[in-house]
């Protein structure tokens, strides 16, 4: 299935389920791979933006879909660290060994799991990435817009969490470019209004409608996945992350990107004034992505 900008949508049979994944169709095959964990519920054709960041460093990229999400299998109580299994699968698949690796969102602890777990992973970026909810020292909910305090309060009780996401995704379903920001009202400040101009609000709201088209499992198991121990020390990561966080996001709180930027010691930390969730990667992800396609070399 061919999707928009020359993308791709295969899928992995791996014996017990199937493993759904994006590739870039324009990409030399023979480039570098990135591979890319989507946001939390924002799976299917990757932007405008990101995808340009990689094609312009040479990489290829290939998003793995989360189970849950799209073609590839449920797999309930998946948690951070089990995701691990399967971008070596995938990688694999592809006849790849190094590799870079990049989080978005909720895509974030996942990359780092690549980073702390994977030897073959040289490096990642997290942009906007979700701490854990069980740190002591973090905050989680604090800063946040009120549909997430709404959606994180419930994860404590699956039927709760599950009637929530149900409400959630029926307004997703149908959601276009116009109607994006007035769905995301409590999650979007003023940097991020800004920063969804046609292209940018087309591209956000193609991926929430690919994600729940299929249902709210990927989403329901993300949420499950965060509410748990992640799995893996971040104070033993030594290999290069950068992370990317705008002082202003309603979706995942500035303190995240400061805590994990004081708890990953290689930790390269862009902490930005004045942008959001979406806005921060406008200006800042292109030089990130060089960073880590420079690891390749």
């Amino acid at each position: 299935m061919t999707l928009p900008n020359g993308q791709q949508l295969r899928q992995l049979d791996l014996g017990t389920g199937t493993l759904e994944y994006i590739s870039d169709g324009l990409a030399d095959p023979a480039a570098p791979v990135l591979v890319y964990h989507h946001g939390t519920p924002a799976a299917g054709p990757v932007d405008h933006g990101l995808l340009g960041a990689a094609r312009a460093t040479g990489f290829r990229l290939v998003e793995l879909v989360r189970p849950g999400y799209g073609g590839s299998t449920r797999a309930p109580g998946r948690t951070i660290t089990s995701n691990t299994s399967l971008t070596s699968a995938l990688l694999r698949h592809l006849g790849v060994d190094r590799f870079a690796s990049v989080g978005w969102s909720g895509g974030g602890p996942h990359t780092l799991a690549d980073v702390a777990l994977l030897p073959n992973c040289v490096g990642s970026v997290s942009i906007a990435g979700v701490g854990p909810a069980d740190a002591p020292d973090l905050d989680f909910l604090a800063g946040m817009g009120q549909d997430n305090l709404d959606e994180f309060g419930a994860a404590h009780d699956s039927a709760a969490l599950q009637a929530f996401l149900e409400r959630a995704a029926a307004g997703l379903a149908t959601v276009d470019g116009e109607s994006v920001k007035t769905e995301m009202a409590s999650l979007l400040p003023a940097a991020d209004l800004a920063y969804l101009t046609d292209v940018t609000a087309d591209d956000l709201a193609a991926s929430l409608r690919w994600s729940v088209a299929n249902g709210i499992w990927g989403w329901f198991d993300d949420d499950l996945a965060f509410s748990r121990a992640w799995g893996f020390d971040l104070s033993s990561v030594s290999k290069p992350v950068i992370l990317l966080q705008g002082a202003d996001d309603l979706m995942v709180p500035f303190a995240h990107g400061q805590w994990l930027a004081a708890h990953i010691p290689s930790a390269r930390a862009h902490l930005v004034p004045g942008e959001g969730h979406l806005s921060v990667a406008a200006k800042h992800l292109a030089g990130a992505i060089r960073e880590l396609r420079a690891l390749l070399d």
